[in-house]
């Protein structure tokens, strides 16, 4: 009897919990009245007015401010880093490539600390090659059908388009995540890919932080798991890809993209804010504490990715749930400090939800940064037509289509890297 009032108990809390959540808003009529702070606006009110000003001032206070509001600190690399490769074919993918498999061990001698890297290089190449990084969301074989790709042996969520079975993976995952992953596009480019799980930092879930590096890694980077969040751990671990890069003879690693999409754009721009190496950063529809304003309370609200997500950002974040008029920063910031290198934010008409308006007004805001470099930005003062890309070193499109990484999407940042590169 206890048990099944504590079970209807439990019911109407839920119920509660739901009535109080608020409809997610859809009409830009309805959005409430806000003012950006000013990335140029110093603490003691002065603007900047140099690039020095800022790169010794300003961009040091604005990522404090992100670390102690949304993503928590980030952690310098341990000091024994140490890589394994695990396997190369010089003839895969029907001869196209030059397949690796690398594994990072965060502390030397500890096999538990680690994450699998996959590599594709192209063949025949007389000089080093540019490359395209990010983290994948079920595993290094999801992202082609290529056999010889070692199957991830870590928890991966139970999603129908994971392929899992009892969150491990199976054969049958092998290519369910190609259509996000061309491979032989960025080949026949002259790009390398290079890639690995996110789980292998952090499961994506609340309680992940105890198998991921936030736990196990709390002595190693004298951080405690609290300090910082799943994005922040994500985040790090595209760094610790670039250390593994600037060791691969093949590689420019004056060239390198990193790319997120969803959440993993999330963590693509804080990786990219605080590590300068990334020549180029892509945001792939990253919404909510990614590339979209906050402070517009459109589509996914902070109470709303707070609420369903608690473990990606610090406890701070939620503070401001129901006041984000109160936050000292919006994402705005956030890309003005990837300045001055070229930014290529991309929505979808199909994902409101991630706001595309919110994330083109953002990558706007940002533009008197790069102005203060010198740098030309996304031009257009109005939301372009939809498959219909703008701007220069600030570049920004809305596609026709759903919440996803498209072909597309794909052809825009190859061209966007070719042109910067000179490629």
């Amino acid at each position: 009897m206890r048990l099944c009032l504590a079970a209807f108990f439990s019911f109407l809390l839920s119920i509660q919990c739901i009535a109080q959540t608020p409809a997610a808003n859809y009409d830009e009529a309805a959005v409430p009245p806000y003012t950006l702070p000013n990335p140029l606006r110093m603490p003691d009110g002065k603007r900047v007015t140099t690039v020095a000003q800022w790169q010794q001032r300003q961009r040091p206070y604005l990522l404090h401010l992100f670390g102690e509001n949304v993503y928590g600190v980030m952690p310098g690399r341990t000091s024994n880093l140490a890589y394994q490769v695990r396997s190369i074919d010089t003839a895969a993918l029907q001869g196209k490539a030059i397949r690796k498999q690398v594994t990072i061990f965060f502390v030397k001698g500890d096999t538990s600390a680690r994450m699998d890297v996959l590599l594709y290089l192209p063949k025949n190449q007389r000089k080093k090659v540019p490359a395209f990084i990010g983290l994948n969301f079920a595993g290094n074989h999801t992202i082609n059908k290529d056999t010889g790709i070692f199957l991830s042996d870590r928890w991966i969520a139970n999603e129908k388009e994971y392929g899992t079975v009892n969150n491990k993976a199976t054969e049958a995952a092998r290519g369910l995540q190609a259509q996000r992953w061309p491979v032989e596009t960025l080949l026949d480019s002259g790009f390398a890919l290079a890639t690995a799980y996110y789980g292998d930092l952090e499961p994506d879930y609340a309680e992940g932080w105890k198998t991921g590096i936030r736990g196990t890694l709390q002595n190693a980077l004298h951080t405690k798991p609290e300090a910082w969040s799943a994005v922040g751990a994500w985040a790090w671990g595209l760094s610790r890809m670039m250390d593994y890069l600037e060791t691969e003879p093949a590689i420019n690693a004056a060239q390198v993209v990193v790319t997120g999409h969803s959440r993993l754009g999330k963590a693509a721009l804080w990786a990219a804010a605080n590590d300068t190496r990334f020549a180029m950063i892509v945001s792939n529809e990253s919404g909510e504490g990614g590339a979209a304003l906050s402070k517009r309370v459109y589509g996914e609200t902070t109470e709303r990715i707070n609420t369903t997500f608690p473990h990606w950002f610090v406890a701070k974040y939620k503070t401001y749930n129901n006041h984000p008029e109160r936050l000292p920063l919006d994402q705005h910031m956030l890309l003005a400090l990837l300045a001055p290198r070229p930014l290529y934010v991309a929505s979808a008409a199909g994902d409101q939800w991630a706001d595309p308006h919110g994330e083109f007004l953002s990558l706007k805001a940002a533009e008197p940064v790069y102005t203060l470099f010198g740098k030309k930005g996304v031009g257009a003062t109005e939301m372009p037509p939809v498959d219909h890309p703008v701007g220069a070193t600030l570049r920004y499109h809305i596609r026709t289509g759903p919440h996803d990484m498209l072909p597309y999407d794909w052809e825009q940042y190859i061209r966007f890297a070719k042109a910067y590169f000179g490629n």
